[in-house]
């Protein structure tokens, strides 16, 4: 399967199951269920549950019972988003291509949307019948991604671009940011399609973990690139947004040859770690290519 079919396929299956799982607009409370959909549905890349379904694949396990993990870290992205459009954090009119949360809804529903998301994640990963995985792998699943989502990932990141801002920090400095902010739950996407795993080698977990990693920072390098050369109406937000809110990012602090030299690093990177899978990974390969040359 080429990656415009894998990735069809991945949004349409978990399109498909958010919107099993995600309440009806007709059921109470109806604004708030309204407004989850309004996010929640009928866009994004859906990057994250393809990482899900990619890495499964890799390690043998079946789409269908990747579809709890992969909802879950969609909701958990999802809500980060619409949190950090807030006023109080970035301050974003538009979110893949249409008004943000906030704008179409109002800042209180906005909040308590992205709070429903996240409770309903870690529901899922408890609940779903589909999931082929015992209590104890359940239970690593929800540490998994509880890491990710908070202070010690991407909750934790956002905290350090908000700090960050008018402010120069040093290269170091902006990595632990976005392994923070991004690659958190970027790695934890890898690490749900592999605790979907009856039985794993630690050599290739720890593979794949480094790809993780590397595929984490180098999403967030052409999202800083992205916000520079990209246009509005491509991106489906608004393009320039960093350099207006001088945040710290690569382009900014390295220049533009050397972020995208750094990225392309990344990728090289990536592939490597992938060295001993055999084209069950071809996925995870495609997306790591997919990831640097993207144009939104």
């Amino acid at each position: 399967m080429n990656l415009h079919s894998f990735l069809d396929s991945c949004r349409e299956r978990v399109e498909s199951a958010l919107e099993k799982w995600v309440p009806a607009q007709t059921i109470a409370p109806q604004k708030l269920h309204q407004a989850m959909r309004y996010s929640l549905l009928g866009g994004g890349k859906r990057v994250r549950p393809a990482l899900v379904y990619a890495t499964g694949a890799a390690v043998g396990v079946d789409a269908a019972q990747l579809d709890a993990a992969a909802c879950a870290v969609e909701l958990i992205h999802v809500y980060s988003l619409i949190h950090d459009d807030l006023p109080a954090m970035d301050n974003d009119d538009l979110r893949r291509g249409k008004p943000t949360c906030h704008k179409a809804f109002d800042e209180a529903t906005a909040i308590l949307a992205g709070d429903a998301m996240q409770a309903l994640a870690f529901y899922l990963l408890v609940h779903d019948t589909a999931l082929a995985a015992d209590a104890t792998q359940r239970l690593r699943m929800v540490a998994a991604l509880a890491h990710a989502a908070g202070s010690r990932g991407m909750a934790g990141g956002q905290a350090m671009d908000l700090a960050n801002e008018n402010r120069e920090i040093s290269l170091a400095e902006l990595e632990d940011m976005h392994i923070h902010k991004t690659g958190a739950l970027i790695r934890a996407s890898v690490q749900l399609g592999l605790l979907s795993a009856p039985q794993l080698p630690a050599q290739q977990a720890g593979d794949l973990d480094h790809y993780a990693k590397c595929v984490g920072l180098a999403f967030q390098i052409r999202d800083d690139i992205l916000d520079v050369e990209g246009d509005t109406q491509t991106l489906g937000k608004t393009a320039g947004a960093d350099q207006k809110l001088k945040k710290a990012t690569y382009p900014a602090l390295l220049g533009m040859t050397r972020a995208k030299a750094m990225a392309e690093d990344l990728y090289n990177q990536a592939m490597e770690s992938l060295r001993n899978c055999d084209d069950q990974a071809d996925s995870l390969r495609q997306l790591a290519h997919y990831i640097i040359m993207r144009d939104k």
